[in-house]
């Protein structure tokens, strides 16, 4: 998807008749449901009109210019995508340009890629940020697969001389990321002449803009690789600032002795794991005492098995919260908590030794383990009383203990389609952001509808298993879950006749179900209906969604109904406590998706509202 396309030619009239920003404004407010941020339309008026000029300029007005161009799978945005003709190979040819009006910056001090921007703070390299945007999508569109030599990218901070950001140039460039001054105009003129030809760019931008997207690299299949090769995930923006700030905290954690508590919060989908494991994998390297801990059983398990595949002994790196109640104190250089929404209140249960049974939060715990401890969560995704883990008590945590905290704050997303609309649908349905329900106004990066039955929507997700997607379907926790018969799983989740059996309770295969924590990524998991504590922490391409009567909409509001529920649990806690942790049960089950989502509900007045919400 792009905000707009055009030969430079037609670009550069537009511009001068003064409606190419209003275009793109009314685009951007289409396609993205929002209004156009400021900055955003000063940079397509200030930037595109010099980029534009230097085209016309330079003979290449017939270049096909694809404007805030979409990254697949992301809701990260290119600036620019020139789209033409090699000049001596005579095969498409493409062109990433991010476009900076920055004047002045400088590098970080101990740091290669982040930079410090006049009143925008730490940014990433411009060069290594338009870099990994070439990666991406060497990685993802099937057009570029087999021919990455195809496609080049540029950091064009026209407002700049090489004196203002003279430390940027520090950064090895390659022919992914070159970075180019107001001051070195001829030299990037020249740069695209050298890629592009004098010819119609139109069938090289069809092919981009119709190119297939591969499936994404998944991140439990690819979790073994990462800890020993983190190259195989491409961090953006936001996700290689956090890495890299992270690596930093590290350095400085020795070389002047100190210790940082580092949070990075951000929604579904938005990098927190993929952040995790590149962290795993480069830490490990460099030969630094490193472990990754979770409050999921499900999700650490899988990761163990995927990544201890190869290497039974990488199984090791994987923890859980409570097993660090007695950790040497500053022990680890750094302990990554992915996952941190899931914090306890305290470690102990009943299996915890008496001497160990102190009372002790468990934030303080982890805190204490490391030189360097790393949180990383999304406070929409506390789904039980008792869990804790939030920007606000992290942040207290290490104020009482003394020590500097830094909040890093993640804005892609790449879990449902990078779709941001739908986002925002899901919270304003639940009510987790204010304004109340919205229409779904459609997305083409992602599908949304709401389905009559539990039957239809085991069809439709069936059909695109047969297409080789992934798809699960899962339920809020409105039915008894029995235990397993000598037969095989009881079929607990029954609704108008239709019946299905929950996901299996034992760690281990049963009765051709695998184990409790590899529903999500074992293939035989679609004959069961997940939960929460199954779903969360993991996504797929399609997702079905069964909404049951312990959430129901009444009029014009949200009712909660404990009765309605199985989950013990979340029933101990407060009124309060349950209406959150329901409302964030199905905000974690409606946003696994990466391609699309079916939703039911079982109650007919909140059918009733999905319905008039969501016109196919």
């Amino acid at each position: 998807m792009s905000l707009y396309r055009g030969s430079a030619a037609t670009v550069g009239r537009e511009l001068t008749a003064g409606t190419l920003v209003s275009r793109l404004a009314e685009q951007y407010r289409h396609k993205l449901r929002r209004a156009a941020p400021p900055a955003e339309v000063r940079s397509w008026d200030r930037s595109l009109s010099v980029l534009v000029g230097d085209l016309l300029e330079a003979g290449l007005d017939q270049v096909e210019m694809v404007v805030e161009y979409q990254l697949p799978l992301t809701s990260k945005r290119a600036d620019v995508v020139l789209c033409g003709i090699h000049p001596r190979t005579g095969e498409p040819s493409y062109v990433v340009v991010e476009l900076k009006q920055w004047s002045q910056a400088h590098l970080l001090d101990h740091t290669d890629e982040i930079c410090v921007v006049e009143r925008m703070g730490e940014q990433l390299h411009p060069g290594e940020q338009v870099r990994r945007y070439c990666r991406l999508l060497i990685d993802f569109l099937a057009t570029l697969s087999d021919t990455p030599q195809a496609i080049h990218g540029v950091a064009y901070l026209h407002n700049a001389t090489d004196l203002d950001v003279d430390s940027l140039f520090h950064l090895a460039e390659d022919e992914h990321g070159r970075l180019f001054t107001g001051q070195r105009r001829g030299a990037f003129l020249t740069h695209l002449t050298s890629l592009l030809a004098p010819a119609p760019g139109a069938d090289s931008a069809d092919q981009l803009l119709g190119s297939a997207v591969r499936p994404s690299k998944q991140l439990l299949s690819l979790a073994a690789d990462e800890v020993q090769r983190r190259e195989q995930f491409v961090l953006l923006d936001e996700q290689q600032t956090a890495f890299a700030l992270v690596m930093r905290a590290v350095e400085e954690s020795y070389r002047a002795n100190s210790k940082e508590v580092i949070a990075i919060a951000g929604g579904p989908g938005s990098g927190k794991s993929v952040i995790a494991l590149s962290l795993l994998g480069e830490l490990s390297r460099q030969g630094r005492t490193v472990l990754h801990a979770t409050g999921s059983s499900a999700f650490t398990q899988t990761l163990r098995r995927v990544a201890g595949a190869r290497a039974p002994r990488v199984k090791g790196m994987f923890k859980y919260f409570n097993q660090f109640i007695d950790a040497e104190r500053n022990g680890l250089d750094v302990l990554i908590c992915d996952e941190a929404h899931r914090i306890r209140e305290t470690s102990a249960n009943r299996y915890t030794k008496a001497e160990l049974r102190t009372g002790r939060p468990q934030i303080e715990e982890l805190i204490d383990a490391a030189r360097v401890p790393v949180f990383l969560l999304d406070e929409h995704q506390v789904v039980r009383p008792g869990e804790t883990g939030s920007v606000d008590q992290i942040r207290a945590a290490a104020e009482d203990a003394g020590v500097g905290f830094r909040l890093i704050e993640l804005d892609g997303q790449f879990r449902c389609g990078g779709s941001r609309a739908y986002e925002e649908w899901v919270l304003r349905l639940l009510g987790l952001e204010k304004g109340g329900p919205i229409p779904w106004r459609g997305d083409d990066n992602f599908t949304l509808s709401v389905v009559d039955g539990p039957s239809q929507m085991e069809a439709l997700l069936k059909s695109e298993l047969d297409k080789g997607y992934g798809a699960r379907m899962a339920a809020g926790y409105c039915w008894e879950w029995s235990a397993p018969g000598p037969e095989g799983l009881e079929l607990d989740v029954v609704i108008d006749g239709w019946a299905k059996p929950w996901n299996n309770k034992k760690a281990t295969s049963f009765a051709g179900a695998p184990g409790t924590p590899y529903w999500a990524s074992d293939p035989a998991g679609f004959g069961q209906v997940g939960c929460v504590y199954t779903a969360q922490g993991f996504e797929y391409d399609h997702a079905g969604v069964i909404m049951g009567p312990d959430l129901v909409w009444r009029t014009d509001r949200w009712v909660t109904r404990p009765e309605h529920s199985h989950d013990s649990q979340v029933k101990r806690g407060s009124p309060e406590q349950f209406d959150q942790a329901v409302r964030n049960t199905y905000k974690v089950l409606l946003t696994r998706g990466m391609r699309g989502v079916l939703v039911h509900s079982t109650d007919r007045e909140t059918q009733a509202l999905l319905t008039s919400l969501v016109q196919d």
